[in-house]
């Protein structure tokens, strides 16, 4: 069979990157997996030429491979079914996280930690009432202190997110043949939006492997004025014009809320390159967020608003940037070694 022409070549890289990476609409993903169709059981006719002793060879490997796809099938089986059991187990220690966290019950008889005996003394002296609830803040610091998600959050958002009170994560209803999850944000009434809870959902393509076919957020009902993913730019008239009033314009601006409006993929399948290529990294940055704040922040929160949690990776990279001075170093003293030898010669 002939090699495909560079059309096809085309359609293929592009059906690669659009059924790889999470987008806004089905659509586009279906078009282009149907040009990648074009390409699939497409021969260089290479295998044909081999002789029969090396195809049967090759059809015996093809066995094998099938048998290891048959317990990989049943591996991705159980391991679902252990992390929907653990997933069980957790769901009391996160509602009893969201109820300390909120205030709703006190902790009596917590451990005293080194050198809390002496701050509570302190304290004591003070006389000063106590009388916040819960943890302020928390999902706010856990979420900042955070690289990948924190770097999201802008000065502007904080006053919203101070009234998050939980996040959740579940996995879409596989009864009704749906694969995924979602990303649930509660917040407590704020003078920001009316919405009680914000969601994010990834639709995947394989559940096993990070291929989505969509995500979907929730619409925010922002009140009057609170939109955080818009600015007023004001604009002052030219001299001597005759409208003397400042232009004002709405222009999009940077905003942790902007994750629940997912990136937009085009209608057409006619995508240019660079514009595939740039639709690629704002996919890839999305799923990123998402895939962070299920695995990471969720699970770990505490550890998160405390600073443990990202304390580890601050010492890599001191590591790294020690090691890296080392190599210089070391690389400067043998050229220095190398000058003198050629001055003694």
């Amino acid at each position: 069979m002939a090699e495909p022409n560079k059309e096809n070549a085309a359609a293929f890289s592009m059906a690669d990157l659009g059924a790889s990476l999470p987008g806004a609409k089905a659509g586009l993903v279906n078009v282009l997996k149907d040009k990648l169709q074009t390409l699939v059981g497409t021969s260089s006719g290479y295998i044909e030429s081999l002789p029969y002793n090396v195809k049967r060879r090759v059809e015996a490997l093809q066995e094998l491979q099938g048998q290891h796809k048959e317990f990989e099938t049943k591996f991705y089986e159980e391991k679902a079914a252990l992390e929907a059991k653990y997933q069980k187990l957790y769901e009391p220690l996160y509602k009893k996280r969201y109820e300390i966290v909120n205030g709703m019950i006190e902790v009596e008889g917590a451990k005293e930690v080194e050198g809390a005996k002496e701050e509570k003394e302190e304290e004591s002296k003070k006389d000063v009432t106590d009388d916040e609830k819960g943890v302020p803040e928390f999902w706010l610091t856990a979420m900042k202190n955070n690289d990948v998600v924190g770097m999201q959050i802008t000065e502007r958002d904080e006053g919203a997110l101070k009234f998050l009170k939980d996040i959740t994560w579940s996995r879409l209803d596989s009864d009704k043949d749906e694969k995924g999850f979602k990303l649930d944000f509660f917040f407590n009434e704020n003078p920001y939006f009316k919405n009680g809870v914000l969601t994010k959902t990834y639709y995947m393509v394989d559940e096993n492997e990070p291929i989505l076919d969509h995500a979907t957020g929730t619409e925010i009902d922002w009140l009057p004025g609170k939109n955080l993913t818009r600015k007023v730019m004001k604009k002052k008239p030219k001299k001597g014009a005759k409208n003397a009033k400042l232009a004002t314009k709405i222009e999009q601006c940077a905003s942790f809320f902007n994750f629940f409006y997912p990136p937009k993929v085009p209608e057409d399948d006619d995508v240019d390159e660079d514009d595939a290529e740039e639709l690629q990294e704002v996919m890839e940055r999305d799923y990123e967020i998402g895939s962070t704040i299920r695995d990471k922040i969720i699970p770990h929160a505490v550890s998160w608003f405390t600073g443990e949690e990202g304390e580890g990776d601050d010492d890599e990279c001191i590591s790294e940037e020690l090691d890296d001075d080392l190599d210089d170093d070391g690389s400067d003293e043998s050229e220095e070694e190398n000058k003198d030898k050629a001055t003694l010669s």
